[in-house]
């Protein structure tokens, strides 16, 4: 790149003066806010116990993602624990966690928890140390608590096998760092007039235009756009995560993200589409809400079921997301039993009705976990499973708890619909397949009154009008001249 070329963003003569259309995003704003008033909607009735597990659920994923964005992969059962522990949420037996989760983690609840703190330096630089623990990113030595220098060269984003690389971005100078960053921390800690969901997706694109650090820096940056996203939300627990909606769209977030740094300084279409994603990201956090209370739903079901330890700790782990079909061998690989061990376990849920068996052919059955139940509408305002399972035997209400997770939740019920039993009866043979009980109760009546409650609520707030914006481009230095008048 020749010194008097112009190629990205930041080259700009009026950099960093973003202007974008109103007239495109104030629709974009409508539709996240009913989106955002549809999920608190739900949420405004639920114990604390659900609430907490779906806010487990979402930081986990937010964690999980942010990282595979990168191509660092984490082993979810130690994020759960991790993040569990900070919240004081119980979870059963907690995973091992390895110092990287935890830095992970630590930044992540940081940006998100404490969301109404300044952003400053210091605090960027200690989520930037608590990413990298020994200094390293791989085998390579890099540069903590400090910007970059460059002094292996310039800051480029590159791909493809060596000798056919392609420049994707190249970054600002490392000795206009100090001076870009100051300006970037003034505007982020500044009451500007643009909206926060707005100013969400500046933070993230023009912290990763700077590229500060010598790695981690799309993390960083999708940490300091979740916090932002906090702030709008006015809440420190998470129930969506915009991480895992990028990742979902990870094509699409680069390549929008590319033409953005190359063009102009009129991001629109960058800010339209992460409004969009951050839609999307809204809606999926309805399916992590079903799952949240289909646990719920199930420990209160099963409150009074006789379960050894190792039963209570396999349904736990059942209920916070199996991946595939689930075998009796896996059973005990999982449970780190005997096969024998593994197939008394299922047979005694099959005969609680805890457990139920799928239908598939072939020589060697597989077994799969019970889907989660349908996303909860105004219009259709029920919790209903998926799978037609249905329960073959009722729990005793006498029998002993003690070896219960102690989170059983406070959920919204639905009343257990009762069948005869299978011909095949409830014993267990070698890879047969089952699948999880959504656990019910009755008592409907308390059900109703608060599913009307939540819809009344949901009616009352997502009745928004449009956005007032006015219908003009907006230009200047961010931290100065942004004006909506």
């Amino acid at each position: 790149m020749n010194s008097g070329e112009k190629t990205y963003i930041w080259q700009a003569d009026d950099w960093p003066g973003w202007r974008f259309d109103w007239t495109v995003l104030s629709e974009l704003l409508a539709q996240v806010s009913r989106s955002q008033g549809l999920l608190m909607g739900r949420l405004a009735d639920l114990g604390l116990g659900v609430k907490d597990l779906a806010s487990l659920a979402a930081l986990t994923q937010e964690v999980l993602k942010t990282s595979e964005i990168e191509g660092d992969i984490l082993q979810a059962d130690s994020v759960r624990s991790s993040i569990a522990r900070r919240l004081g949420v119980d979870i059963g037996a907690l995973a091992p966690v390895d110092r990287h989760t935890e830095g992970v983690v630590e930044m992540v609840l940081d940006a998100t928890s404490h969301a109404t703190g300044p952003l400053t330096q210091d605090r960027l630089l200690g989520w930037h140390a608590a990413l990298f623990p020994t200094g390293y990113s791989g085998l390579s030595p890099i540069a903590i608590g400090r910007w970059r220098d460059d002094a292996q060269g310039p800051m480029q984003v590159v791909s493809g096998p060596i000798g056919r690389r392609r420049l994707h971005f190249q970054a600002p100078a490392a000795q206009a760092l100090p001076q870009e960053m100051e300006r970037f921390l003034s505007w982020a800690n500044a009451l500007t007039p643009e909206p926060l969901l707005i100013k969400a997706g500046l933070a993230h694109l023009w912290l990763v235009t700077l590229h500060p650090f010598d790695d981690g820096n799309g993390r960083i940056a999708r940490a300091v756009g979740e916090l932002f996203l906090a702030r709008a939300d006015g809440s420190g627990q998470r129930f969506y995560s915009l991480s895992a909606q990028i990742q979902r769209e990870r094509k699409d977030y680069y390549e929008v993200l590319e033409r953005t740094q190359k063009g102009t300084l009129e991001v629109t279409a960058w800010l339209s589409w992460f409004l969009q994603a951050l839609g999307r990201a809204l809606a999926h956090a309805h399916t992590t809400l079903d799952a949240a209370l289909l646990r719920a739903r199930f420990w209160q079901r099963f409150a009074g079921t006789p379960l050894n330890e190792r039963q209570a700790r396999m349904m736990a782990r059942l209920l916070e997301g199996f991946e595939g079909k689930l075998t009796s061998s896996k059973w005990a690989a999982m449970a780190k039993c005997s096969p024998d061990t593994a197939l008394r376990d299922i047979t005694g849920l099959l005969e609680l009705g805890v457990l139920r068996k799928s239908s598939a052919g072939g020589r060697s059955t597989s077994l799969s976990p019970a889907a989660t139940p349908e996303r909860i509408s105004s219009s259709s305002p029920t919790f209903s499973p998926v799978s037609t399972a249905i329960c073959t035997a009722r729990p005793s209400r006498t029998a002993n708890t003690s070896c219960l997770p102690s989170r059983v939740a406070t959920a919204a019920a639905c009343t257990a619909r009762r069948a005869p039993r299978s011909a095949s009866g409830t014993s267990c043979d070698r890879n047969e397949t089952f699948a999880l009980i959504s656990g019910s109760t009755r008592g409907s009546s308390s059900l109703k009154r608060t599913l009307a409650s939540t819809v009344a609520f949901e009616r009352s707030t997502v009745g928004t009008s449009r956005s007032s914006l006015p219908r003009k481009h907006i230009s200047g230095i961010a931290s100065s001249c942004i004006s909506q008048g």
